[in-house]
């Protein structure tokens, strides 16, 4: 462990300049005859390029950098993250952790509203200005065990609540059960997930038949996974090269998994600005992390290792992504379940696409626990 050195994003000129040259080049295609349905189009993407190539980053990274920043070297990690102090000395900490495909910065609106907590926005090993794992796997037991000791041994909480999403919502539920004395509570929207085995065994209808939804929709919306899983590298070497790309593959899930209506791209606007959009592609973009950010995905979070039930309180809110969740099974996992209800919106990417009704819910359960 290290003591947190203060950290301020700064793009050289060199880079943007070959950003846009690279974006001025871009060989369009057009849409596929025929072509499945997806979160993105040509038109769409022609759309968001041509805003990119004359779009203010400079004005965007000072607003990143107003948000205080730091590295801390957890064990053979230089893990990144924000640091929002509440102005109460005893305000209640929380840990928030992204997924994939977006990083920190889409939760700092989030975090912002939550001025009486202090709140942590961490980067994932490996994912935007946070180094990846230098050696071993980068199993989501490992990552738990980087995150508490990021919240405690680098920070000093002695207590705090956790919050993540997608490939870290099995992180959060992992640090809850393996440091219940550290946990003062858990939010979730991503909730528990059991293992494909523990799916197996299932006997409840509503729990099989979500679960056998949920292969459906994977069998058809799946394949970057597989292709993350399968042929990291090959895919990564070809969006490292091309910001068009990047920014098609980055932008296409953002799209097709936020409560947005589905046929028009451009709807996920309402729920996360372009700015947004681009400050996710230019991160992954200048800090050439699209390759380590796929390490879970062939690293084992397709098949991961059991998860025991978590006795610290909890709190569910189930976004619409996966809004048919049984809340038997919520209520099979956290033991000490206190909130358990259904979003009317938001989507996968929750706490960015409604963080004031989060913000709000967070807020109400953590004064429920004083």
């Amino acid at each position: 462990m290290s003591e947190p050195q203060p950290f301020d994003i700064q793009v050289s000129d060199d880079v943007l300049d070959d950003l846009r040259a690279r974006l001025s080049r871009t060989r369009f295609l057009p849409d596929s005859p025929r072509r499945p349905t997806s979160g993105m189009n040509a038109a769409y993407l022609r759309d968001l390029v041509d805003t990119w190539l004359v779009w203010d980053w400079r004005s965007r990274e000072a607003w990143l950098n107003r948000h205080p920043q730091f590295i801390a070297q957890v064990g053979d990690a230089a893990l990144h993250f924000a640091h929002l102090r509440s102005e109460r000395a005893d305000a209640p900490a929380l840990l928030v952790m992204h997924g994939w495909p977006h990083t920190f910065a889409l939760q700092l609106d989030f975090a912002d509203l939550l001025p009486d907590f202090h709140v942590v926005v961490a980067s994932m090993p490996g994912f935007a200005f946070s180094s990846p794992y230098a050696e071993g796997e980068m199993s989501e037991t490992r990552i738990a065990a980087t995150m508490h000791g990021l919240m405690t041994d680098v920070l000093g909480y002695e207590r705090y609540v956790t919050y993540g999403e997608d490939v870290t919502a099995n992180v959060s539920d992992l640090i809850a059960a393996r440091y219940p004395e550290h946990v003062m509570g858990i939010v979730a929207t991503h909730a528990h997930f059991p293992t494909q085995t523990e799916r197996a065994a299932l006997t409840d209808a509503a729990e099989r038949e979500f679960f056998a939804d949920l292969a459906a929709r994977h069998e058809v919306d799946g394949a970057y996974g597989h292709v993350q899983s399968t042929r990291p590298d090959t895919l990564a070497a070809a969006l490292n090269d091309s910001p068009a790309g990047l920014l098609a593959w980055l932008a296409e899930k953002l799209v097709e998994w936020s409560d947005t209506p589905a046929g028009d791209p451009s709807a996920v606007e309402r729920r996360i600005s372009r700015d947004r959009i681009l400050t996710e592609a230019m991160i992954y973009w200048v800090t050439q992390s699209i390759g380590s950010s796929f390490r879970p995905y062939f690293e084992g979070a397709d098949q991961p290792d059991p998860i025991p039930p978590t006795s610290v309180p909890a709190a569910v809110f189930i976004q619409r992504h996966e809004g048919t969740y049984p809340e038997s099974l919520a209520r099979s996992h956290y033991q000490d379940l206190r909130v358990f209800d259904r979003l009317d919106e938001g989507g996968h990417f929750t706490v960015a696409e409604v963080p004031d009704e989060m913000a709000a819910r967070v807020r109400a359960f953590v004064g429920s626990l004083d």
